[in-house]
């Protein structure tokens, strides 16, 4: 492993970081497809930077050549007037023959645990087609499946702890025995990592050792 390349979409965004940072120890370069700059980030200098460029299928494969696996964490969290859930999609299938094209010998996608084209939620629903997609790309892949990623810059983590330091009162519908089991993102790196190094088609869970319900973990 140590002197190859992989590129990691994302590498300044959550789960791309610890991923990167998992590999750079381990003695892999770097190098991220992102919309970020990285100024003023950790991993700033340490990785190579290559713009996304979802519209152009031969700059996107020349910004993947010569690795040998993607770690692909490229998604939204939510869809605005300029990028839908279906639009990620149709982006990460691109990503996915652009790997093809540069001779990319393996992908991990990061995906979600309960990942379903049946869900009622369409952020689950997106996430399974991407899995289908990834399924029939010809491509050796791992599929990572987390739980709730805890880490030091999670949003939702911390804008509830931000809402309960401040406000004397939180809601949770329903009964608020909603089941959590959190995984750390460094577990989730580590998982990410060492999937990237076998060459077997595999979906794995990323979960936490413990389970909690939302009215413990908010109390």
């Amino acid at each position: 492993m140590a002197g190859e390349l992989a590129v990691v979409t994302g590498a300044f965004s959550y789960t791309g970081r610890y991923i990167a940072e998992r590999l750079l120890a381990n003695g892999v370069a770097v190098r991220t497809l992102t919309r970020k700059t990285g100024e003023g980030h950790p991993l700033a200098g340490r990785v190579d930077v290559v713009p996304y460029a979802f519209g152009d299928l031969d700059a996107l494969a020349e910004g993947l050549r010569g690795a040998r696996v993607l770690y692909n964490t490229y998604w939204i969290r939510f869809p605005t007037a300029t990028a839908t859930f279906e639009d990620t999609v149709v982006r990460t299938k691109a990503l996915y023959a652009a790997a093809r094209q540069a001779g990319v010998a393996r992908i991990v996608q990061v995906s979600v645990t309960n990942a379903s084209e049946q869900s009622p939620f369409p952020y689950f629903r997106a996430k399974a087609a991407v899995e289908r997609e990834l399924r029939s790309a010809g491509i050796s892949h791992a599929i990572v499946r987390p739980t709730l990623v805890a880490g030091q810059e999670d949003i939702l983590l911390n804008n509830v702890a931000w809402l309960l330091r401040r406000f004397p009162m939180f809601v949770i519908p329903g009964d608020g025995r909603y089941r959590i089991q959190p995984v750390l993102a460094e577990d989730v790196a580590e998982i990410a990592v060492a999937a990237g190094s076998r060459s077997d088609d595999l979906t794995l869970d990323a979960v936490g050792p413990e389970t909690y319900d939302s009215r413990s973990s908010f109390a």
